[in-house]
Protein backbone atom coordinates (compact mmCIF):
# COMPACT_ATOMS: atom_id res chain seq x y z
CA UNK A 1 0.00 0.00 0.00
CA UNK A 2 1.84 3.52 -1.19
CA UNK A 3 1.54 6.02 1.07
CA UNK A 4 -0.77 8.58 -0.28
CA UNK A 5 -3.30 5.13 -0.01
CA UNK A 6 -2.78 4.64 2.87
CA UNK A 7 -3.85 8.22 4.13
CA UNK A 8 -3.56 8.61 7.19
CA UNK A 9 -3.08 5.53 8.93
CA UNK A 10 -2.06 5.07 11.99
CA UNK A 11 -1.08 8.68 12.57
CA UNK A 12 -1.91 10.40 15.53
CA UNK A 13 -4.16 13.62 15.73
CA UNK A 14 -5.14 15.71 18.33
CA UNK A 15 -8.53 18.26 18.02
CA UNK A 16 -9.45 21.27 20.28
CA UNK A 17 -12.71 21.83 20.45
CA UNK A 18 -14.45 18.48 19.45
CA UNK A 19 -17.32 17.97 21.33
CA UNK A 20 -19.78 19.33 18.74
CA UNK A 21 -20.03 21.26 15.05
CA UNK A 22 -16.57 21.16 13.25
CA UNK A 23 -14.11 19.83 15.60
CA UNK A 24 -16.63 16.83 15.44
CA UNK A 25 -16.76 16.82 11.77
CA UNK A 26 -13.02 16.72 11.51
CA UNK A 27 -12.82 14.06 14.16
CA UNK A 28 -15.07 11.73 11.61
CA UNK A 29 -13.10 12.18 9.25
CA UNK A 30 -9.52 11.68 10.20
CA UNK A 31 -11.04 8.64 11.94
CA UNK A 32 -12.33 7.57 8.81
CA UNK A 33 -9.22 8.07 7.02
CA UNK A 34 -7.32 5.83 9.79
CA UNK A 35 -6.03 8.14 12.46
CA UNK A 36 -5.96 7.86 16.01
CA UNK A 37 -7.89 11.17 17.30
CA UNK A 38 -7.49 12.60 20.58
CA UNK A 39 -10.32 14.57 21.44
CA UNK A 40 -9.88 18.10 23.81
CA UNK A 41 -12.75 19.87 25.40
CA UNK A 42 -14.61 20.78 28.30
CA UNK A 43 -17.64 19.34 27.88
CA UNK A 44 -16.57 15.51 29.22
CA UNK A 45 -20.01 14.33 28.03
CA UNK A 46 -20.02 15.28 24.79
CA UNK A 47 -16.66 14.31 23.91
CA UNK A 48 -17.33 11.17 25.20
CA UNK A 49 -20.16 10.78 22.55
CA UNK A 50 -17.98 12.26 19.83
CA UNK A 51 -15.02 9.53 20.95
CA UNK A 52 -17.76 6.76 20.57
CA UNK A 53 -19.33 7.91 17.22
CA UNK A 54 -15.87 7.76 15.65
CA UNK A 55 -14.79 4.37 16.61
CA UNK A 56 -14.73 4.38 20.32
CA UNK A 57 -11.41 3.08 22.44
CA UNK A 58 -9.88 1.16 19.39
CA UNK A 59 -9.71 4.91 17.72
CA UNK A 60 -10.42 7.83 19.70
CA UNK A 61 -9.85 9.13 23.27
CA UNK A 62 -11.75 12.14 25.29
CA UNK A 63 -9.56 14.62 27.10
CA UNK A 64 -11.87 16.81 29.22
CA UNK A 65 -9.16 19.97 28.77
CA UNK A 66 -8.80 23.89 28.80
CA UNK A 67 -6.67 25.46 26.50
CA UNK A 68 -6.09 28.25 27.99
CA UNK A 69 -4.76 26.88 30.59
CA UNK A 70 -0.95 25.78 30.62
CA UNK A 71 -0.83 22.79 32.67
CA UNK A 72 -4.08 21.85 31.48
CA UNK A 73 -3.02 21.68 27.92
CA UNK A 74 0.48 19.78 29.31
CA UNK A 75 -1.75 17.21 31.19
CA UNK A 76 -3.83 16.61 28.44
CA UNK A 77 -1.10 16.01 26.03
CA UNK A 78 0.47 13.67 28.52
CA UNK A 79 -2.81 11.47 28.31
CA UNK A 80 -3.27 11.69 24.34
CA UNK A 81 0.08 10.32 24.07
CA UNK A 82 0.02 8.07 26.75
CA UNK A 83 -2.57 6.02 24.78
CA UNK A 84 -1.56 6.92 21.26
CA UNK A 85 2.31 8.02 20.99
CA UNK A 86 3.60 11.34 19.54
CA UNK A 87 1.14 13.66 18.26
CA UNK A 88 2.05 14.30 14.51
CA UNK A 89 -1.22 16.28 13.58
CA UNK A 90 -2.75 19.13 15.55
CA UNK A 91 -6.05 20.76 14.75
CA UNK A 92 -6.48 24.06 16.53
CA UNK A 93 -10.17 24.30 15.92
CA UNK A 94 -11.67 25.32 19.52
CA UNK A 95 -12.93 28.70 19.58
CA UNK A 96 -15.06 32.00 21.57
CA UNK A 97 -16.86 34.46 19.50
CA UNK A 98 -18.51 37.60 21.45
CA UNK A 99 -20.73 40.16 19.39
CA UNK A 100 -20.26 44.03 21.44
CA UNK A 101 -19.79 47.73 20.30
CA UNK A 102 -15.50 48.48 20.89
CA UNK A 103 -16.93 50.97 23.69
CA UNK A 104 -18.44 47.84 25.42
CA UNK A 105 -15.74 45.68 24.69
CA UNK A 106 -14.22 45.25 28.44
CA UNK A 107 -11.28 43.86 29.18
CA UNK A 108 -12.69 40.32 30.38
CA UNK A 109 -14.07 39.59 27.09
CA UNK A 110 -11.23 40.66 25.40
CA UNK A 111 -9.50 38.24 27.18
CA UNK A 112 -11.60 35.23 27.43
CA UNK A 113 -11.35 35.67 23.48
CA UNK A 114 -8.37 35.74 22.85
CA UNK A 115 -7.20 33.23 25.45
CA UNK A 116 -9.63 30.50 23.90
CA UNK A 117 -8.87 31.73 20.13
CA UNK A 118 -4.88 32.64 20.07
CA UNK A 119 -3.19 31.75 23.66
CA UNK A 120 -4.89 28.52 23.45
CA UNK A 121 -3.57 27.91 19.79
CA UNK A 122 -0.16 29.38 20.91
CA UNK A 123 0.00 26.73 24.02
CA UNK A 124 -1.37 23.62 22.40
CA UNK A 125 1.34 24.16 19.33
CA UNK A 126 4.45 25.08 21.29
CA UNK A 127 2.95 21.31 23.35
CA UNK A 128 2.95 19.53 19.64
CA UNK A 129 5.78 20.54 18.21
CA UNK A 130 8.32 19.09 19.86
CA UNK A 131 6.66 15.45 18.92
CA UNK A 132 6.74 16.87 14.99
CA UNK A 133 10.43 18.12 15.33
CA UNK A 134 11.37 14.48 16.45
CA UNK A 135 9.38 12.58 14.58
CA UNK A 136 9.96 14.59 11.41
CA UNK A 137 6.45 14.71 10.44
CA UNK A 138 3.83 17.08 11.14
CA UNK A 139 0.65 18.79 10.49
CA UNK A 140 -0.91 21.82 12.23
CA UNK A 141 -4.31 23.33 10.68
CA UNK A 142 -5.59 26.10 12.70
CA UNK A 143 -9.28 27.09 11.96
CA UNK A 144 -9.53 30.89 11.82
CA UNK A 145 -12.25 33.11 10.16
CA UNK A 146 -13.16 35.01 7.24
CA UNK A 147 -13.29 37.46 9.94
CA UNK A 148 -9.50 37.05 9.93
CA UNK A 149 -8.85 38.30 6.51
CA UNK A 150 -11.37 41.40 6.66
CA UNK A 151 -12.37 42.22 10.20
CA UNK A 152 -15.90 42.92 10.60
CA UNK A 153 -17.57 45.62 13.08
CA UNK A 154 -18.58 44.54 16.96
CA UNK A 155 -16.55 41.92 16.69
CA UNK A 156 -13.31 43.53 17.42
CA UNK A 157 -11.56 40.53 20.03
CA UNK A 158 -12.97 38.17 17.85
CA UNK A 159 -11.37 39.64 14.32
CA UNK A 160 -8.44 40.62 16.14
CA UNK A 161 -7.47 37.30 17.54
CA UNK A 162 -8.38 35.49 14.31
CA UNK A 163 -5.92 38.05 12.10
CA UNK A 164 -3.39 37.26 14.72
CA UNK A 165 -3.88 33.27 14.74
CA UNK A 166 -3.50 34.01 10.70
CA UNK A 167 -0.11 35.64 11.75
CA UNK A 168 1.17 33.00 13.68
CA UNK A 169 -0.30 30.14 11.05
CA UNK A 170 2.03 32.58 8.41
CA UNK A 171 5.16 32.61 10.92
CA UNK A 172 5.38 28.90 11.96
CA UNK A 173 5.00 27.83 8.60
CA UNK A 174 8.13 29.73 7.43
CA UNK A 175 9.96 28.50 10.46
CA UNK A 176 9.46 25.17 10.04
CA UNK A 177 9.10 24.60 6.21
CA UNK A 178 12.04 22.81 5.93
CA UNK A 179 11.02 19.91 8.32
CA UNK A 180 8.24 18.21 7.01
CA UNK A 181 5.99 20.09 9.23
CA UNK A 182 3.40 22.54 7.44
CA UNK A 183 0.81 24.92 9.01
CA UNK A 184 -2.29 26.07 7.44
CA UNK A 185 -5.22 28.09 8.35
CA UNK A 186 -9.03 27.43 7.17
CA UNK A 187 -11.37 30.43 7.02
CA UNK A 188 -14.69 29.50 7.19
CA UNK A 189 -17.38 31.94 6.23
CA UNK A 190 -20.61 31.68 8.70
CA UNK A 191 -20.76 27.65 9.35
CA UNK A 192 -23.68 25.39 10.33
CA UNK A 193 -22.81 25.62 14.14
CA UNK A 194 -23.91 26.59 18.02
CA UNK A 195 -21.60 30.05 17.68
CA UNK A 196 -23.73 30.40 13.99
CA UNK A 197 -27.15 29.77 16.18
CA UNK A 198 -26.13 32.12 19.19
CA UNK A 199 -25.23 34.76 16.68
CA UNK A 200 -28.57 34.08 15.36
CA UNK A 201 -30.67 34.74 18.73
CA UNK A 202 -28.34 37.67 19.21
CA UNK A 203 -29.79 39.53 16.25
CA UNK A 204 -33.19 38.34 17.18
CA UNK A 205 -33.16 39.40 20.43
CA UNK A 206 -31.84 43.14 19.55
CA UNK A 207 -33.26 43.69 16.46
CA UNK A 208 -36.63 41.87 16.53
CA UNK A 209 -36.35 40.10 13.28
CA UNK A 210 -37.32 36.72 12.47
CA UNK A 211 -35.57 33.82 12.21
CA UNK A 212 -35.03 33.80 8.62
CA UNK A 213 -34.93 37.57 8.40
CA UNK A 214 -31.83 37.36 10.93
CA UNK A 215 -30.11 34.33 8.92
CA UNK A 216 -30.59 36.31 5.68
CA UNK A 217 -28.98 39.15 7.58
CA UNK A 218 -25.93 37.22 8.32
CA UNK A 219 -25.61 35.95 4.58
CA UNK A 220 -26.05 38.94 2.79
CA UNK A 221 -22.56 38.83 1.91
CA UNK A 222 -22.46 34.90 1.15
CA UNK A 223 -22.67 34.72 -2.52
CA UNK A 224 -24.19 31.24 -2.30
CA UNK A 225 -26.60 32.75 0.43
CA UNK A 226 -25.96 29.47 2.38
CA UNK A 227 -24.49 28.45 5.61
CA UNK A 228 -21.54 26.17 5.44
CA UNK A 229 -21.90 22.86 6.11
CA UNK A 230 -18.75 21.17 9.00
CA UNK A 231 -18.07 18.49 6.82
CA UNK A 232 -17.07 20.61 4.29
CA UNK A 233 -14.60 22.34 6.46
CA UNK A 234 -13.44 18.83 7.64
CA UNK A 235 -12.63 17.48 3.89
CA UNK A 236 -10.52 20.53 3.70
CA UNK A 237 -8.60 19.78 6.47
CA UNK A 238 -8.46 15.81 5.65
CA UNK A 239 -6.89 16.97 2.48
CA UNK A 240 -3.86 19.53 4.03
CA UNK A 241 -3.37 16.50 6.65
CA UNK A 242 -3.06 13.77 4.08
CA UNK A 243 0.13 13.06 2.35
CA UNK A 244 0.50 14.54 -1.23
CA UNK A 245 -0.25 18.10 0.47
CA UNK A 246 3.85 18.93 1.80
CA UNK A 247 4.41 21.80 -0.60
CA UNK A 248 0.88 23.55 1.44
CA UNK A 249 1.92 25.69 3.72
CA UNK A 250 1.40 28.93 5.22
CA UNK A 251 -1.83 29.49 3.74
CA UNK A 252 -5.22 30.76 4.45
CA UNK A 253 -8.02 28.56 3.06
CA UNK A 254 -11.13 30.47 2.60
CA UNK A 255 -14.19 28.07 2.79
CA UNK A 256 -17.05 30.57 2.34
CA UNK A 257 -19.27 30.06 -0.70
CA UNK A 258 -17.01 32.71 -2.44
CA UNK A 259 -17.80 35.32 0.18
CA UNK A 260 -13.94 36.63 0.14
CA UNK A 261 -11.34 36.34 -2.97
Amino acid sequence: MSESTAGLTARHALITGASRGIGAAIAAALAADGAYVSLLGRDAARLAEVSNSVGGADRAIPIAADITDSQSVRDAFTVARRRFGPVQILINNAGQAAAAKFADTDEALWNRVLGVNLTGTYLCTREAISDMLMGGLGRIVNIASTAGLRGAAYISAYAASKHAVIGLTRALALEFATRNITVNAICPGYTDTDIVKEALDNIRAKTGRSEREALQALLATNPQHRLIHPSEIANAVLWLCRPGTESVTGQSIVIAGGEVT
